[in-house]
């Protein structure tokens, strides 16, 4: 029981992988599974079947993730792999995100929950086009920890000038992007040289290896302990005996510490009550955290349904709005067009919206915006601004992942047919 609740305790990081095709991602993530013990004996001996019918004289690693026979024909990722393993320090969700631009869609799909970020940059290429756009797409998600690895570091004598090279070029390559700290390993994912073990023939990086890296990248950022987030999902109200007179807001918090007796503010009807109870079934808390589920109980019996939002008295208030500027990336092959009407989700809460302005496309290899545009077609990325039906209680993305991104969904197919980044409202 005991190894269990361990297990159940330990802390999850995600993490996606980008780079160009045959960068070697799916090899890296085979390298991680394989040198971590996370396989099992027939998995392996799997791959080793498939890697001699594909004439590999070694087992391809490469096969663990590539899922899709389309992908192991082509030896490309086409979707989004999701694969989870552990260590005895962490858990791990690895998102493993294809590189061609035309399945940008999907990277923004994988990486959107993501703690960190591992770019694949091959060291015979170095800097390229798609590690631009990888870069950006992290920047735009607000993924807060980026580690380039320069792989195929056998392929260059592990040669500590290109090495270097790349890393200066990356560097400078940062700076119309908002980047933190990065990161930079130089490995062999296909002989595992610094991914999990210390790499015995690149003797002159004397920094840690990537699965020393996940292992140790600091996650707090996940928890905003100042500003109070709990979109309402579900109004509690029991009929029994033992419950006579409850009634209870439930929902994922989604920022923030709450405890009892808690000044909160409810939105967007400006009501003010406090924290009576907290439960999650029958369990009363005394605080919770983000990202639990919970019911809360109110001092005051105030009039709250789904899609209002529960927030703290403290910190900073989020923005009541009806004209939300945001970036959004489509997903759709029918365009999104100036003026066309969707129905807009964000967190609990569902209004219809309309494209009020277009102001300009993001041009993800070359940085440049593009101005005067009356449509996005699939795969755009671009600032947008948006007019609702009703106002939406709302975070900048940068704030809050949750209060602050949004999708949009066709009214009639009810596809999700974009996603939006929220910049601010009016």
């Amino acid at each position: 029981m005991s190894t269990t609740k361990g297990y159940l305790d330990m802390e999850l990081l995600r993490f996606t992988t980008a780079g160009s095709v045959d960068d070697g991602k799916s090899t890296l993530i085979g390298r991680l599974l394989y040198d971590s013990k996370s396989i099992f004996e027939d998995q392996l001996e799997a791959v080793e079947a498939a890697s001699k019918r594909s004439g590999n004289e070694e087992v391809n690693l490469a096969l663990l993730t590539d899922g899709l026979r389309a992908e192991r024909e082509q030896g490309i990722t086409i979707d989004v792999a999701y694969r989870y393993f552990a260590t005895p320090k962490r858990k791990f969700i690895i998102a493993d995100t294809p590189g061609h631009i035309q399945y940008t869609r999907n990277m923004v799909t994988g990486a959107s929950t993501a703690d960190l970020a591992i770019i694949l940059v091959d060291a015979r290429h170095g800097v390229v086009e798609q590690t631009v756009r990888h870069s950006y797409i992290a920047s735009l998600l607000g993924i807060p920890h980026i580690v380039v690895c320069v792989n195929k570091m056998d392929l260059v004598d592990f040669s500590k000038d290109v090495f270097d090279k790349i890393c200066d070029d990356y560097n400078k390559m940062l700076e119309p992007l908002e980047i933190g700290k990065v990161k930079f390993i130089p490995i062999s994912a296909k002989y595992g040289d610094n991914v999990v073990g210390k790499s015995e023939r690149i003797t002159w990086y004397d920094g840690p290896t990537l699965m020393e890296v996940l292992e140790n990248t600091p996650i707090e950022h996940k928890i905003n302990s100042q500003e109070v987030r709990m979109p309402v999902q579900y109004v509690i109200r029991p009929i029994s005996d033992k419950f006579p007179d409850f009634r209870g807001y439930a929902g994922r918090m989604a920022g923030g510490i709450l405890k009892t007796g808690d000044e909160v503010h409810i939105l967007p009807s400006g009501l003010k009550s406090r924290v009576k109870t907290l439960s999650q079934a029958e369990k009363e808390l005394d605080e919770v955290f983000t990202p639990d589920w919970i019911t809360i109980q109110l001092e005051d019996d105030i009039d709250i349904s789904r899609g209002d939002m529960i927030v703290g008295a403290q910190g900073i208030m989020p923005l009541i709005s009806r004209e939300i500027t945001m970036t959004v990336c489509w997903f759709n092959e029918n365009p999104m067009r100036l003026n066309g009407r969707y129905l807009i989700k964000q967190a609990t809460n569902e209004t219809l919206g309309v494209v009020k302005t277009i102001h300009y496309k993001h041009n993800i290899n070359t940085l440049a915006r593009e101005y005067d545009m009356q449509e996005l077609q699939m795969n755009d990325i671009a600032t947008i601004t948006i007019k609702t039906a009703n106002p939406l209680v709302i975070d900048s993305y940068k704030h809050n992942r949750t209060t602050g991104s949004l999708v949009f969904i066709d009214q009639h197919t009810f596809e999700t047919v974009g996603v939006g980044m929220i910049v601010g409202g009016e």
